[in-house]
């Protein structure tokens, strides 16, 4: 089939859309599919229509129906869409009725959808590949890793607010990778790392970069107050690198309910609690490891590709 695939992230862009987007086109191209990648459908001539994002590619899902009415049309849910587009945007609404099938990247998602929807839903869980080599990390430090953009909806700093907090004794370091979406949060991270001594911004660095700064981790924070299932996580469990994670929908469903590395949205305690609990005692630290292990085979790339063999034999 000749496969167009719609995200609204550009070329350049290094944010999950366009993360997501490139590792299907290699996955469908791998499965002897033709694909190309647009920001916005123009018209071109193909068979299926996939398309990241309900109220961004509305333009787009609404061009493809109307021409081609026949053509299946495979809509991705994002984070924004599940937990907040589709409630409230007409846009967004419609793009899940136009839709023949929508992708969740973790199975809680579902939750957010109307009834009707659900039989439309279909998980297919985001792969990684670790860097290849051997990571130790630093016997210096304890650093934990915070990996994501600079956008309020991420809640970039409460790691380094958390960790203003930690006791002298402690030797825990953040490393931030993510670069700054506007001016006013680079001004934010470059004060926060001149004025704290346990924080240190490294900007957007190329994936394979970033991916080897997370291997050499011990830790992986994420803060984010919603995810439709983070890149982030995922690299984790890859990378054998256990999270702790703001309770929200996204990391539930890929980390499961009873996970014990969660903490409130916007806690800063909490999170400085659990910081230093697992800094301090082996025994949790081990237990987080091992569960984040065990999850490796549905960030597998077989997995991935597996899944979106039986979608397209589906259609």
């Amino acid at each position: 089939m000749k496969i167009c695939l719609v995200t609204p992230a550009p070329t350049y862009s290094r944010k999950g859309n366009r993360v997501t987007a490139l590792r299907w086109a290699r996955i469908l191209r791998g499965l002897d599919h033709r694909v190309s990648i647009v920001e916005e459908y123009q018209g071109e001539r193909c068979d299926l229509m996939v398309a990241l994002h309900a109220r961004r590619s509305h333009p787009s899902i609404v061009r493809f129906r109307g021409e081609h009415p026949r053509l299946p049309l495979i809509l991705a849910l994002t984070g924004t869409d599940l937990y907040g587009d589709i409630h409230t945007d007409a846009s967004a609404q419609e793009s899940l009725e136009m839709a023949d099938y929508l992708i969740l990247l973790q199975p809680a998602g579902i939750e957010e959808l109307s009834g009707h929807l659900w039989n439309k839903a279909w998980v297919i869980y985001q792969s990684v590949t670790a860097p290849p080599g051997k990571f130790f990390p630093k016997k210096s430090a304890f650093e934990v890793c915070v990996l994501g953009h600079l956008r309020p909806v991420k809640d970039p700093f409460r790691t380094a607010m958390a960790a203003r907090q930690l006791p002298p004794s402690s030797r825990i370091q953040v490393v931030h990778v993510g670069g700054a979406l506007t001016d006013d949060m680079k001004t934010e991270a470059d004060a926060e790392e001149s004025t704290n001594p346990r924080y240190r911004w490294l900007g957007e660095l190329p994936r394979w970069r970033a991916l080897r700064v997370l291997a050499r981790s011990r830790l992986l924070v994420l803060t984010s107050q919603m995810e439709g299932g983070a890149n982030a996580v995922s690299e984790a469990i890859a990378c054998s690198i256990p999270v702790i994670s703001s309770r929200i929908s996204g990391s539930i469903g890929l980390l499961g309910r009873d996970y014990p590395g969660y903490f409130p949205v916007g806690d800063t305690q909490a999170l400085t609690d659990l910081l230093m609990r697992l800094e301090t005692d082996a025994a949790f630290y081990e237990a987080l490891k091992t569960w984040c292990e065990g999850l490796k085979p549905i960030v597998d790339p077989d997995h991935e590709r597996q899944s979106w063999q039986l979608l397209l034999q589906d259609l």
